[in-house]
């Protein structure tokens, strides 16, 4: 991104005009690598505001792009911060309930089962509560899972109530000193109206202590326009982003981030328990820029 501007600019102070004929081919590259329009939008605006009117010179010139674009796009972004959940969480004289939400395929079952590895490597106990009631074999994964982490699933039938197979995992937690209620939850699409107010049942009988968006980074701004669809029915707290180690492009990430104004908790990076990584702002950055 940074060569394309610094190709342009010469020793005199940067127009208006100047900026808006530099940023267009950086606008390209933005929505290239999956940038929303509106982050886009958003971005152009704090990079105006750090290079209009700016006289550089040129040996300093590509150090002045980017760092005006690390800030710019730094902004955007909301980081999470674990340690802090963490101490919150060790902090709590209840259990402590998470409810995740995501649409069909984001990998939402398999990133709940790789926070309980990572709760328990931090010497916090867990169960499981099964509240996909309506997907085939969802109770059995969820389940296959827990055997291999050793962590209880409370579960009921398929077709059950989804908020009373809820309620009963948080009674469980109560009565065995368990510190974290997981609650997975049936992947939907807003369109599904019976499925969406479910979510808000599990959500009103529940009461859960954060709310977590699970996406898949592949599927660009339809991960966008989901994020804000769920946060329009149940506002979600933090957002984990999955299969961002085959994204190469990382725009996704920067505008759910942005659109949702919820910080980025962790980030997926494999199938295995452990690829679950704390999302690093700068890391990002440097990969856009």
């Amino acid at each position: 991104l940074k060569k394309r501007i610094v190709k342009k600019i010469t020793e005199t102070a940067i127009s208006k005009k100047d900026f808006n004929e530099l940023f267009q081919p950086l606008e390209l590259t933005l929505l290239q690598s999956n940038v929303a329009v509106k982050t886009i939008e958003v971005v152009k605006e704090s990079l105006s505001k750090e290079l209009v009117g700016k006289s550089v010179k040129r040996g300093s010139l590509e150090q002045a792009v980017t760092s005006a674009l690390k800030k710019s796009i730094s902004n955007v972004l909301v980081e999470g911060d674990v340690k802090d959940l963490i101490s919150e969480i060790k902090a709590s004289k209840e259990p402590v309930s998470i409810m995740f939400v995501g649409a069909n395929g984001s990998g939402k079952t398999t990133t709940i089962a790789k926070i309980a590895k990572f709760l328990k490597s931090q010497k916090i106990s867990v169960v499981l509560a099964a509240c996909d009631t309506f997907r085939a074999a969802s109770i059995e994964q969820l389940e296959t899972h827990g055997r291999a982490l050793g962590v209880k699933v409370v579960k009921h039938s398929y077709g059950s109530d989804a908020a009373a197979v809820a309620y009963d995992a948080l009674e469980h937690a109560k009565a065995n000193n368990i510190k974290v209620v997981l609650i997975d939850t049936a992947g939907r699409s807003h369109s599904n109206v019976n499925l969406m107010r479910e979510l808000e049942k599990v959500k009103r009988v529940v009461n859960p202590d954060y709310t977590i968006f699970v996406g898949d980074a592949l599927t660009g701004n339809d991960v966008v326009l989901q994020a804000k669809d769920f946060n329009d029915v149940t506002p979600f707290d933090y957002v984990i982003l999955t299969k961002t180690d085959v994204d190469e492009k990382g725009g996704a990430i920067l505008s759910v981030s942005h659109e949702t104004g919820a910080p980025v908790l962790f980030l997926g990076t494999g199938q295995t328990y452990a690829d679950l990584e704390p999302f690093n702002k700068k890391g990002l950055v440097k990969q856009l820029l």
